[in-house]
């Protein structure tokens, strides 16, 4: 496989794993990352490993509960070996709004699986003071609850 089809492969992946999570397909969702694979969440404290992130999405996906993120830009890099890629994008999400994804990828055999997919939200530098504030705030606040 060229470097062309490895990126089309890896789109093709990419676009299909958040196409499951949309349709709370979770078998399909969970099948394309890695057994290895981890996912980080949006919050300090979301590192799950598949099995655990599996653990906390199946009480949604079985109810037909997903979530939608739709990539609106993407880029992929391959290592030289052609085995390892890693990507960003730039994905839209109803409640959210503008959201990134990012994240890495092994091939096994002939199949791309994903490594590590990483949600966060882009904070335009003009308010990252004030973002930083407020999760300041919270943090503190946190600390006092019982």
């Amino acid at each position: 496989m060229d470097n062309a089809q490895n990126i089309a492969a890896i789109d093709t992946v990419l676009d299909g794993f958040h196409n499951a999570a949309s349709k709370a397909d979770g078998a399909t969702y969970f099948g394309y990352f890695h057994q290895d694979g981890v996912f980080l969440g949006t919050d300090k404290n979301e590192r799950w490993s598949v099995e655990a992130f599996k653990a906390f999405a199946e009480p949604y996906f079985s109810k037909g509960k997903g979530w939608t993120y739709v990539s609106t830009a993407r880029n992929i890099s391959l290592a030289p070996s052609g085995k390892t890629a890693w990507f960003d994008e730039q994905l839209h999400n109803e409640k959210y709004g503008n959201t990134r994804g990012s994240g890495a990828l092994v091939k096994q055999d002939q199949t791309w699986q994903i490594t590590q997919y990483v949600l966060s939200f882009p904070v335009p530098n003009e308010v990252a003071g004030e973002a930083i504030k407020l999760i300041q705030a919270h943090e503190e606040a946190s600390k006092t609850t019982p």
